[in-house]
């Protein structure tokens, strides 16, 4: 599915947020990565076997 060179992550990749979005709908909030990934404005996604990742923001630290 990727044309990018060198390639994006397979969408089973640990690494699976590292690719590219395709496209990008904020009104409507998701995004779609080259590699199938569904991406949704709260941080959760769906993967294009169905598998469905809970919304996962990153936790803020201070030094």
């Amino acid at each position: 599915m990727c044309t990018h060179q060198p390639p994006c992550p397979e969408a089973q990749a640990a690494d699976h947020e590292a690719a590219r979005l395709t496209a990008y709908h904020p009104g409507q909030g998701w995004g779609r990565r080259c590699n199938g990934v569904l991406l949704f404005e709260d941080t959760g996604e769906l993967l294009p076997d169905g598998q469905v990742t809970a919304p996962h923001r990153p936790s803020t630290t201070s030094a």
